[in-house]
């Protein structure tokens, strides 16, 4: 029994430490010297210290902001850890319900906005964590965020020109916006009326 226990034990310290310690290591250098941002979490960094990443998206409710597309995850919105949509059909009554609301907040926000409210600002993505709107629901929210800001609503709608991101090969998918990258650029035009 010895003479067959002691190669089994041999080969499992061997094993444990190439794939349980070199692998890891060797993967994690390479990453670190390849790619370092997408290595430690794409973080975005404002004043030396990390504000999010590029890849969740982040809850804004405050109507000097530019609004995230609605997260499904729980037990709090853009929730890593639990990334899921809410799986309810478009006739699931409490999808009906929560559309109803987030147009209603919407149009309190901005009563005077008459145009229709795009869908990604009522449902959430297939993710819950998605950092992105598109361009349309960016440029529906540029005259309240110009408003409560007290900015020029061409200089908000020049900053949603210069942070949307065009599709893929110009043609796979649809142009969009980062909401946090573009909501750090209204807050260093002028000093924010309220917090996130």
């Amino acid at each position: 029994m010895t003479n067959h226990l002691r190669p089994a034990l041999v080969l499992f310290a061997v094993l444990s430490l190439i794939i349980g310690l070199m692998y890891p290591l060797a993967v994690t250098g390479v990453a670190q010297i390849a790619m370092p941002a997408a290595a430690n979490g794409s973080l975005i960094v404002r004043d030396g210290k990390p504000v999010g990443s590029a890849l969740i998206g982040q809850a804004f409710s405050d109507p000097g902001h530019f609004w995230s597309r609605p997260s499904a995850t729980s037990p709090m919105p853009y929730n890593a850890s639990n990334s899921a949509g809410s799986n309810q059909g478009p006739m699931h009554p409490a999808l009906a319900d929560a559309v109803k609301a987030r147009v209603a907040a919407l149009r309190s926000a901005d009563p005077g906005n008459s145009a229709p409210v795009p869908v990604d600002l009522v449902t959430a993505s297939a993710s819950g964590l998605d950092p992105h709107i598109s361009r349309t629901a960016a440029d529906y929210q540029a005259a309240r965020v110009a408003r409560v800001r007290g900015l020029p609503e061409p200089r908000v709608r020049e900053l949603v020109e210069q942070h949307t991101e065009q599709p893929l090969l110009g043609f796979i998918g649809e142009a969009r916006v980062h909401v946090l990258r573009l909501n750090l650029a209204v807050d260093a035009l002028a000093q924010p009326s309220a917090s996130r």
